[in-house]
């Protein structure tokens, strides 16, 4: 039997003649990471889908045109709205965290400390586009692979595609309550805090704030999408995905 691969060729095609054999064990790993990701991303993407096309709909009849039919997509996901806050010195490191309410000065549901430095952070931004993967293998990881991801100690980072480092969960300190308790009256936005200059020469520290969508995929995968509030110039497209593998 003859076969043709195409895989990566861009000349003219080879044809392979003896017989070949394919090692499935080396892709394990990769097959189950990205079904995780499909897990998280097609929630998504149905809910923006249908969004989208309730809101360009027309009616032939303008004088009938009162109004708007919707088409919801039913998935098997949990969708809920969270608050996320990126916070770190200017010349420091970030740190993210989630909150069920933006009021809230108690311990947040997920706190992280990112391996990359703010202005690394603030510069992938500036595209437009940002993808955070956060990644742990059920093999190494201390807790049981039923137990919430928000109880993993440490993950591999990739931003944009990019393997950054880690990221390392921790307990809310004191410095973090009091940096809470300043921001309970931002519900979406980004700045810099009076009077939080570091002792260490790292300037103030700068936050960036707003509303998520949290969809659960599976016990392996979650996802937070960034909602833009109403009126923002320019749309940020920023995801931040939760792995199991």
């Amino acid at each position: 039997m003859r076969m043709i691969d195409l895989g990566g060729q861009r000349g003219p095609l080879q044809i392979i003649d003896t017989p070949t054999a394919v090692d499935c064990t080396k892709d394990v790993r990769f097959r189950r990471s990205f079904r995780s990701l499909v897990e998280c991303m097609v929630p998504y993407c149905l809910l923006s889908s249908s969004s989208s096309s309730s809101s360009s709909s027309s009616c032939a009849d303008t004088d009938s045109c009162s109004s708007t039919t919707t088409t919801t997509t039913t998935v098997n996901n949990t969708t809920t709205t969270v608050t996320g806050t990126f916070f770190g010195y200017r010349r420091g490191r970030v740190s993210f965290c989630f909150h069920d309410d933006s009021r809230s000065s108690t311990s947040p549901l997920l706190l992280l400390d990112f391996a990359v430095p703010t202005a690394y952070l603030a510069k992938e931004m500036k595209h437009g586009l940002l993808r955070i993967a956060l990644e742990c293998d059920r093999a190494t990881a201390r807790s049981s692979s039923s137990a919430s991801l928000f109880a993993v100690p440490v993950w591999s980072m990739y931003c944009n595609g990019r393997k950054v480092g880690y990221a390392v969960r921790r307990h809310m300190t004191e410095v973090d309550a009091a940096v809470f308790k300043m921001m309970r009256s931002v519900s979406a936005g980004a700045g810099v805090l009076p009077g939080t200059e570091s002792k260490a020469g790292d300037g103030n520290l700068m936050y960036l704030r707003a509303s998520f969508e949290r969809v659960t995929g599976s016990v392996d995968s979650e996802s937070f999408h960034m909602i833009n509030p109403v009126g923002s110039i320019g749309q940020q497209q920023l995801s931040i995905f939760l792995l199991r593998t």
